[in-house]
C-alpha cells in the first residue's frame, strides 16, 4: 500500500513550508513557502551562512561605503529573502512564496513598492515572476495592494488568513492564492474553550478551509486555496483534495511514514456551498472582521509575530555585518602594512 504522502500528492499539490534547503531536497515538493520566522530559523543553520554573507556583501556593494549599517541591513533583508528563494527554485519546479515585510501590512502603497522590488531582485537573478508568489498579510490594505499587483502580472499569496471575510475579499480582488491558517485557528479555539483537542472533522480550522474551498468552487472563483499552519496530520487528512497544502518537514515525514487509504475530502468537481455569492466593500469587510474576534486577534498576533521575527533577523544581520566588515578592514590594514614594509 502506498503512503499517505504519495496518495495526498496525487490529489493535492504538496508544498514544503520551510526555508531549510536540505528538507526541501528530501521531499521534492512542487512549490515551497517561506516567511520571516522560517527565514530566521534557516539563518541559524551554519551551512547557510554563506547565503547570509552573500546578501550582506551584495547590499553593501549596491548602497556603497557611505551607507549606514541600518541601511545595509534593510537592503539585505530583501536580498536574503530572494537569495533563499533563488536557491529553493533550484530544487522545486514550481513557485516559491516570498513575504513582504509584515510591518507594512497596513500600508497599501509601501506594500506595492516592496513587492515590486522583490520581483525586480528575482528577475535580476534570472527568475521569472511566474515562479514567484508575493506573500502579503490579508488586511484590507494588503488585499487591495495585491489586487493592483495582480493586474501587473505579479502573483500574490495572501497569508495570515483566518476568516471568511478575508477569503471573500481576496477572491473578489483576483489574487492568485490564499493561505488559510488551519492550526492557528485551532489554537485560538482550544484556548477559548479549554478543550485539549478536536477530532479532524470537528477541527475549526478544517471547517473554515472547507467552507472557503466550497464557496470558491461553487461561485467560480479562480483563486486557489492552500491550507497552511498545520498542527497534526489529521488536519491534513481532512483537507485532502484541497488545491494546495503547505506542510512542515516534520508533518511531511509523518505522512511519508504512514500507510493506509486516504479519502479525498474536498473535490473541485463535486462541491456545494451554503453561502450565496457575497460582495464586500471596505465597510462590509471591516464589519465582518469586527464580528469575528478570533480572526481579528489572530491576524494582529500573526503580524506582530512576523514583525518580531524580522526584527530578530535584523539584529542578527547587524552583528554579522559588523564581523564581516571588521574582518575585511583588518585584512586591508595587514595588506597595506605588508606593502609598506616591502617598499
Amino acid at each position: 500500500m502506498t503512503t499517505l504522502l504519495e496518495q495526498l500528492s496525487s490529489m493535492t499539490v504538496v508544498v514544503a513550508d520551510t526555508g531549510d534547503l536540505e528538507a526541501i531536497k528530501t521531499f521534492t515538493p512542487r512549490d515551497a513557502t517561506t516567511n520571516p520566522s522560517l527565514i530566521l530559523a534557516a539563518a541559524q543553520i551554519p551551512d547557510y551562512q554563506n547565503l547570509i554573507d552573500r546578501a550582506l556583501y551584495s547590499s553593501r556593494r549596491v548602497l556603497g561605503d557611505e551607507a549606514t549599517v541600518h541601511e545595509v541591513v534593510e537592503e539585505a533583508l530583501d536580498e536574503i529573502c530572494v537569495v533563499f528563494g533563488v536557491e529553493i527554485l533550484k530544487i522545486v519546479p514550481g513557485r516559491v512564496s516570498t513575504e513582504v515585510d509584515a510591518r507594512l501590512s497596513y500600508d497599501k502603497q509601501a506594500t506595492i513598492i516592496k513587492a515590486k522590488k522583490l520581483i525586480a531582485l528575482y528577475e535580476n537573478s534570472g527568475i521569472s515572476r511566474d515562479n514567484v508568489l508575493i506573500k502579503i498579510a490579508s488586511t484590507w490594505e494588503g488585499i487591495k495592494a495585491a489586487e493592483e499587483l495582480e493586474k501587473e502580472g505579479i502573483h500574490c499569496n495572501l497569508t495570515l488568513l483566518f476568516s471568511f471575510a478575508q477569503a471573500i475579499a481576496c477572491a473578489e480582488s483576483g489574487v492568485t492564492l490564499i493561505s488559510p491558517f488551519v492550526g492557528r485557528i485551532l489554537d485560538w479555539y482550544k484556548a477559548e474553550t479549554g478543550r485539549d483537542s478536536y477530532p479532524g472533522f470537528e477541527d475549526p480550522g478544517v471547517i473554515s478551509v472547507t467552507k472557503i474551498f466550497n464557496y470558491y468552487k461553487s461561485n467560480g472563483y479562480k483563486t486557489e486555496v492552500m491550507g497552511a499552519s498545520f498542527r497534526n496530520i489529521e488536519e491534513i487528512i481532512e483537507l485532502a483534495g484541497c488545491d494546495l497544502l503547505t506542510i512542515s518537514p516534520k508533518l511531511l515525514d509523518q505522512l511519508r511514514s504512514k500507510e493506509g487509504k486516504l479519502v479525498r475530502k474536498l473535490d473541485k468537481l463535486n462541491h456545494s456551498s451554503d453561502e450565496d455569492c457575497i460582495h464586500l466593500n471596505h465597510s462590509g469587510f471591516i464589519e465582518m472582521m469586527r464580528n469575528d474576534r478570533m480572526a481579528t486577534e489572530k491576524l494582529e498576533e500573526g503580524i506582530n509575530g512576523f514583525s518580531k521575527a524580522i526584527e530578530s533577523l535584523e539584529k542578527q544581520l547587524r552583528s554579522r555585518l559588523m564581523v564581516l566588515e571588521s574582518t575585511s578592514s583588518n585584512e586591508m590594514k595587514i595588506d597595506h602594512e605588508k606593502t609598506t614594509i616591502l617598499s
